[in-house]
């Protein structure tokens, strides 16, 4: 049975912030804490345990992200190569058999998001468990920032991004992936809302 304790997780905060006016979007405040402290702070709250080691994948601000107190890693690639090259940092130093990934811009992501992902990953015997998170219609759909890895898909992630990929569902594709839901009852429904810009990150903060 998987334990968190069997489980890293990073942070994804090597995006460009286009949509917010090209700012860090990592150190944009969230009720007067930086989005990436507050998503770390609420890794450490995750329930039952902590999670093990959280890391953070970053490619400016290294000095002030690593003051945070977590493992600070850029992406291997260059240009700002999205969401899988923080994928593959997080995966090419993970100690633990399982790797979380989240961005750091949805700010009320679950308390019980790992526990919940790894019972899914051990029922199915999946490779990969994905968020599934409601929409406004009450439909569900896939949050592929949102995985829990197995450790032993490095290499594999390595020959899909040098030969240039870049979509997440294109690679998950490839793997046996199970959906997990999270609109059950007393589920927030901005869970996995993220915050695109400054005023949608305004609004969550009264939330």
């Amino acid at each position: 049975m998987t334990t968190l304790k069997d489980i890293s997780a990073i942070i994804l905060a090597g995006g460009r912030g286009t949509r917010m006016g090209g700012v860090d979007k990592g150190m944009q405040l969230f009720n007067g804490t930086p989005l990436a402290l507050h998503a770390l702070r609420r890794l450490r709250m995750q329930t039952g345990a902590p999670v093990g080691e959280v890391m953070i994948n970053a490619n400016r601000s290294l000095g002030d992200y690593a003051a945070f107190g977590a493992a600070v890693w850029p992406d291997a690639q260059a240009d700002y190569a999205g969401p899988l090259a923080g994928f593959l940092s997080g995966l090419e130093h993970c100690k633990t058999p399982l790797l979380l990934t989240l961005p750091c811009d949805s700010p009320l992501f679950p308390l019980d998001l790992a526990q919940r992902l790894a019972q899914a990953l051990e029922r199915e015997g999946a490779q990969i468990a994905m968020v599934a998170a409601p929409e406004e219609d009450g439909s569900l759909r896939a949050q592929p920032v949102f995985c829990l890895l197995r450790r032993e898909l490095l290499p594999s992630l390595m020959r899909f991004t040098a030969e240039g990929g870049r979509k997440i569902d294109k690679w998950t594709a490839q793997h046996k992936t199970v959906l997990v839901p999270f609109d059950a009852p007393g589920d927030d429904p901005k869970a996995f809302f993220n915050a695109n810009t400054l005023d949608e990150l305004r609004s969550l903060e009264s939330d």
